[in-house]
């Protein structure tokens, strides 16, 4: 995962947040679209995020998550 965001930032692509999903939820990464009003929206589902941040909710048993990607995902 640290790879592949170097590697994104490298390229210009903005990443703010990221989690591998530890086997419970998909791989996220939270990126920002360039411009003044900048999509926020994570890179793998392409689902946009309503958020500045604290985009990661913990579930009961402590994984974090991000609901918009999970709901698409049901």
């Amino acid at each position: 995962m640290k790879n592949l965001l170097k590697i994104l930032n490298l390229h210009g692509i903005r990443t703010i947040s990221s989690c591998c999903g530890h086997g419970k939820y998909n791989m996220s990464i939270i990126v920002k679209s360039y411009g003044v009003n900048g999509k926020i929206y994570d890179l793998i589902s392409n689902v946009e995020i309503p958020r500045q941040h604290r985009f990661y909710v913990k579930d009961s048993k402590g994984y974090y998550y991000i609901p918009e990607v999970v709901e698409k995902n049901i």
